[in-house]
């Protein structure tokens, strides 16, 4: 396997040497499991998308941290566990738990105090991660699985542990598969602001719902205008106030139900091309649907000998013809962009 830049670089500047003496001379800081960490809001396929992508990458990054971690006193010092665990979570935030077992798969010690510990079961000799090292020994790096603890996807690596020719357990650490994602995109500072973004897109979405509210009220006295107003010259006009109000209402609530959706309640992969497109062309769709019901209403009155804006009607459709058209063309050649970009990704993978 060609090693990578990510691996590389946390060779060079955590080696062996580095993590083993830091760990022995860190202060002693309590951590606790992380219960359900490392999702954020990426869904499970996004992360498993992401993760045969970045297969090689992640797997050397996981591999270079238990090697620099793979030193025997950690087997039964209990306290330069736990050091070497709090000093992990620092540099390697997707670091959920550090434990050592012995050669049969029983746990040891567990980097971690209090509830911590509870996180690591006493017998992990059917765990993903010891059933594929004492087949393949040595350093080890498990494919994804559901952990028990966190109940989220994780990978287990570790590096077996031989002092003189035998066995005598393993250093293993368990990480969050979304937290690594978010490591290596470079994206956690973003997702700490994310709460801060959605709440900001509900109170937009907010505002434009009760514009909504207010067009609804207006077409509703247009529409009690209407009944009030008895006979005349000027029924047939009526209505298409009541359908201005209700076509802006309608375009209103579409675009506030589309920055809801797309911002709010459902995943949005920012580093996807066709998550960008979808939100544009939903948002244009909704502009589309507006401009083109506005265009119809101005021909209608053109058609009754109602105003001279039968030109201004037929510019507007024509506007709305070629609105459609350019977004076509958008969805087009992003679509096709995304499946250059994937199909390159896929040869460098492979």
């Amino acid at each position: 396997m060609r090693p990578s830049f990510f691996g590389a670089l946390a060779l060079i500047l955590h080696p062996m040497e580095y993590h083993v003496s830091l760990a022995r001379h860190l202060p002693e800081t309590r951590h606790t499991a992380v219960m359900g960490a490392g999702m954020g809001d990426l869904s499970y396929l996004s992360i498993i998308e992401r993760f045969h992508e970045h297969r090689g990458v992640i797997r050397e990054l996981l591999a270079s941290i238990a090697a620099g971690v793979s030193d025997a006193p950690l087997l039964d010092d209990e306290d330069a566990l736990a050091r070497a665990y709090a000093m992990l979570r620092n540099l390697y935030p997707f670091v959920e738990r550090l434990y050592a077992l012995d050669a049969q798969g029983r746990r040891i010690n567990v980097g971690a105090r209090g509830g911590g510990r509870l996180a690591v079961r006493s017998d992990c000799s059917q765990r993903p991660f010891y059933l594929q090292a004492r087949t393949d020994g040595g350093l080890v790096v498990t494919e994804p699985y559901v952990s028990s603890a966190s109940r989220g996807l994780c990978l287990s690596a570790g590096i077996a542990i031989q002092v003189d020719g035998e066995l005598r357990g393993y250093i293993v650490f368990d990480a969050g598969l979304g937290r690594i994602v978010e490591f290596l995109m470079g994206d956690t500072l973003r997702r700490r602001f994310q709460g801060s973004f959605r709440m900001i897109y509900s109170l937009i979405v907010a505002g434009l719902m009760a514009v909504v509210g207010v067009l609804l009220f207006s077409s509703g006295q247009e529409f009690y205008a209407l009944f009030r107003g008895g006979l005349g010259t000027d029924l047939h006009l009526r209505p298409f106030g009541i359908i201005i109000f209700l076509t802006l209402g309608l375009a209103v609530f579409d675009l506030a139900k589309t920055i809801l959706e797309e911002e709010v309640l459902m995943h949005k992969d920012v580093y996807r091309h066709s998550a960008t497109r979808r939100t544009i062309t939903r948002f244009m769709s909704a502009i589309l649907i507006a401009v083109s019901i506005e265009a119809l209403l101005l021909l209608f009155k053109a058609a009754l000998g109602e105003g001279g804006e039968f030109v201004s009607a037929v510019w507007m459709l024509l506007a709305a013809v070629a609105l459609l058209a350019g977004l076509g063309v958008y969805v087009y050649l992003g679509a096709r962009a995304e499946a250059v970009l994937l199909g390159a990704q896929r040869r460098r993978a492979g």
